[in-house]
């Protein structure tokens, strides 16, 4: 059946994309250094490289971005952001679609009490059994560059906004 004005396709509606909301901090320890996050859940366990993500998480109107990246940091690394004026840093879309929306804090986080939220999910697939996850299983400070190697390629361009911010 052909799609007309009045008829309505599902399946050819253009679909919203998701948005997510992120929080990079970074601290001078005395070279730069931003805090990433592993993702949880099985699929990443046994995964370093692009693996990795700034803390962020996804929202809906009219939650605004930057109360949602504050919200999402809390959840996924157990306590509040530092307190501080967080920059916008532009947004990002990665590989499936998702709209991510940036800001940088600068700040100090200390690990010790690193606890993320979790969730839940069948597994092995096809078992019937479901286990619950770390949205997170670890966090770290690393260099820029080392966080170039280890976020997932759609976040990378964060790192640069985030350097051409300094450099301003």
């Amino acid at each position: 059946m052909a799609c007309t004005i009045v008829s309505v396709c599902a399946n050819r509606l253009p679909r919203m994309p998701k948005t997510s909301a992120a929080l990079l901090l970074y601290r001078h320890r005395p070279a730069l250094e931003v805090l990433i996050a592993h993702m949880g859940g099985p699929f990443w366990a046994r995964k370093d490289a692009g693996a990795w993500s700034i803390p962020k998480g996804e929202y809906t109107s009219p939650e605004e971005p930057l109360d949602a990246a504050l919200r999402e940091f809390a959840e996924e690394m157990g306590s509040s952001a530092p307190d501080g004026a967080a920059v916008p840093l532009g947004s990002v879309k990665q590989s499936g679609g998702k709209i991510v929306t940036a800001f940088a804090l600068e700040g100090d986080f200390d690990l010790d009490g690193f606890e993320s939220n979790t969730f839940e999910m069948e597994w092995p697939r096809g078992s019937g059994r479901m286990q619950e996850f770390p949205e997170v299983d670890r966090a770290e400070w690393v260099s820029v560059d080392v966080a170039r190697e280890k976020l997932v390629k759609g976040q990378v361009p964060v790192l640069d906004a985030l350097l051409a911010h300094l450099e301003s």
